[in-house]
């Protein structure tokens, strides 16, 4: 059954706006059940608290973000003063997280050194300072990402009505894709994914599980683009490496690269992140009945990617962490099939 609801201006009407531009009510019809929050198919526990729409964001701290923590804590107080602004914006959710600091004071008192304490004192104090600096610098780059975020989620309107139709239909998904490919590299930050997290947040609470669908999507397409950008550079850069040329040379190959696949599963792998994530399955078993690419092969694919792309970001960023639970979901459908 597909649900139905209107919206007469996006921002305000699904609560995103500041206060003061909301109007008092926003009309919904026919909601449905709740839809799960990430790629995979199971079912969603609409009774537990609705915080952060990301995996990484619902749970306390395991031994290994412990230990993904201490990494930043020791790259981060070890930083010239003029890189830490560029090291914080580029994962603000987690240093300016409770837990963050809540580890630098556990470990300042561990510390047996006393030079060891008083340097790391003065690196809370001076991630206190400079996180407020960023965040300030960052409200106007935020509004921008708001807008493009905005964009995406009407493309998933119907045209004519402006009504959401959840299920999205194919061509709404290819319109969502459409405008995110539109969108610059630069544009496609932590920013964005900001604003989808929170707006995601926002949906839950007012209990509008088709906004969480379509939210969900752009994730999924964020996700799929982000990954084929950087496949199709990091087969350039790769090359040039090889051929001894310079960053020009393979920013040249990138603009080929997307003309060619390495193999038979390189090309599927690549299909896979342009298409809706309901297709995954009928497309991957279709290619292994017609014994064109083999599970291992295509599984093979998907973990070069992980090393190549998804361990080269930023550790503890919402972009990591976005990219890889997309690419771990892949590897499970793979696995299922």
């Amino acid at each position: 059954m597909r649900l139905i609801f209107f919206v007469a201006s996006l921002s305000t009407c699904f609560g995103f706006a500041p206060t003061s531009m909301q109007p008092p009510s926003c009309r919904t019809i026919a909601i449905d059940n709740a839809t799960p929050l990430h790629l995979s198919n199971q079912p969603d526990d609409s009774s537990a608290p609705r915080k952060s729409g990301f995996e990484g964001n619902q749970r306390e701290p395991t031994s290994a973000d412990i230990a993904v923590i201490d990494d930043m804590i020791t790259k981060l107080s070890d930083a010239k003063p003029y890189e830490l602004p560029n090291a914080v914006s580029r994962a603000i959710r987690v240093v300016s997280s409770p837990q963050f600091f809540l580890r630098i004071a556990e470990r300042a008192d561990e510390a047996k050194d006393e030079f060891e304490k008083e340097k790391l004192a003065a690196f809370a104090d001076n991630l206190v300072n400079t996180i407020q600096a960023v965040v300030s610098m960052t409200e106007d780059s935020l509004d921008e990402r708001a807008k493009d975020v905005e964009r995406v989620v009407k493309a998933a309107s119907e045209p004519d009505s402006g009504e959401f139709l959840v299920p999205l239909s194919k061509e709404r998904v290819d319109a969502m894709r459409s405008t995110v490919e539109e969108l610059d590299e630069a544009d496609l930050n932590e920013g964005f994914l900001s604003t989808v997290d929170s707006w995601m947040n926002k949906a839950h609470q007012d209990g509008m599980d088709g906004m969480v669908t379509i939210m969900q999507k752009s994730l999924q397409i964020y996700a799929g683009t982000v990954i084929s950008r950087a496949r199709i550079q990091l087969q350039a850069n790769v090359g040039a490496a090889i051929a001894g040329e310079d960053q020009a040379a393979a920013d040249a190959a990138a603009t080929a690269a997307k003309e060619e696949s390495e193999n038979a599963a390189s090309a599927l792998f690549e299909k896979i992140l342009h298409i809706d994530t309901d297709e995954w399955d009928m497309e991957i078993r279709k290619r292994m009945e017609a014994e064109d690419v083999s599970k291992d092969a295509l599984i093979s694919e998907v973990q070069k990617t992980m090393e190549g792309v998804i361990l080269g970001l930023e550790n503890g960023s919402m972009a990591q962490r976005v990219q890889a639970e997309y690419l771990r979901e892949l590897v499970t459908r793979i696995e299922a099939v």
